[in-house]
C-alpha cells in the first residue's frame, strides 16, 4: 500500500495531493481528541480540512479506515524511540530514560485524552482499543522490559526480578499522575528512585542522590 510519502495514483490515474491527504489527517487526529471517536463526524472532518466530502471519501470509504490511518500517522513518527540505544549509558540513566520513553505524551500532548476515549470506547469499537495496545502500548512497555533484560545480563540488576510487572507499573506512574492532576516531568527520575535500591545488585553503581 502506498504510504503518505509516496502517494499512490487516483482510480482516475493523477496521483494524490500528499499535502490534501495529511491535512484530513491531521483534522481527523484533532477531531478524536475532541469529540471522540463516535461524535465525530466526516463532515466536521472535511469542513476542518477544508475539503468538500466526496474529495475525503475518495480517500477513505468509511471513517474506522480513516482514524485507522490517523492513527498510523502517529505510530509512524513516534516508531524510532522504541528502538533507541541506550547501551551508552550508565545503568541507571538507561532505565531512566527508557521510563521518559514510556510517557503516552512523549511525542503528543493529548495522548492521554485520546487514549481515553478509545477506552471509552472499548465496548462499542474496540478494535480501535486493539490498535492502540499492539502500537502504542506495548512497543513502550516492551522498551522498558528489554532495558531491564540488558541491565541483568550486564549485572547491574538482579536475575530474579519481574520486568513485566516492573514496566507495567512504571507506564501506570503517567496515568496515576494525570488522574491526580500533577506534572508528568519528574515521574521518570522519582520512579527510578524508589525502584532502584530494589532491583540493582551489589555491583551496580551507587544511586546518586541530588544535591540540596
Amino acid at each position: 500500500m502506498p504510504t503518505p510519502e509516496e502517494p499512490g495514483p487516483r482510480p482516475g490515474g493523477r496521483p494524490r495531493d500528499a499535502a490534501l491527504d495529511e491535512a484530513i489527517i491531521l483534522a481527523t487526529r484533532d477531531r478524536l481528541v475532541r469529540d471522540g471517536y463516535s461524535l465525530m463526524t466526516i463532515g466536521d472532518i472535511a469542513s476542518d480540512a477544508k475539503v468538500s466530502r466526496p474529495t475525503l471519501y475518495r480517500r477513505w470509504s468509511t471513517k474506522f479506515e480513516l482514524v485507522v490511518d490517523a492513527l498510523d500517522y502517529g505510530f509512524r513518527k513516534q516508531r524510532d524511540s522504541y528502538a533507541v540505544d541506550l547501551s551508552s549509558m550508565a545503568p541507571r540513566e538507561a532505565l531512566v530514560e527508557a521510563v521518559r520513553r514510556l510517557d503516552p505524551a512523549y511525542f503528543n500532548p493529548d495522548a492521554m485524552v485520546l487514549m481515553g476515549n478509545f477506552a471509552g470506547e472499548a465496548i462499542r469499537t474496540p478494535e480501535l482499543l486493539g490498535i492502540l495496545r499492539e502500537h502504542a502500548v506495548e512497543p513502550r512497555v516492551t522498551l522498558v522490559e528489554n532495558v531491564l533484560a540488558r541491565l541483568q545480563e550486564s549485572g547491574a540488576v538482579r536475575d530474579g526480578i519481574d520486568r513485566h510487572t516492573i514496566a507495567t507499573m512504571c507506564f501506570g506512574s503517567y496515568f496515576a499522575a494525570f488522574y491526580r492532576g500533577e506534572s508528568r516531568d519528574e515521574i521518570p527520575e522519582a520512579v527510578v528512585s524508589v525502584l532502584w535500591p530494589a532491583i540493582a545488585t551489589a555491583k551496580a553503581p551507587r544511586e546518586r542522590r541530588p544535591s540540596r
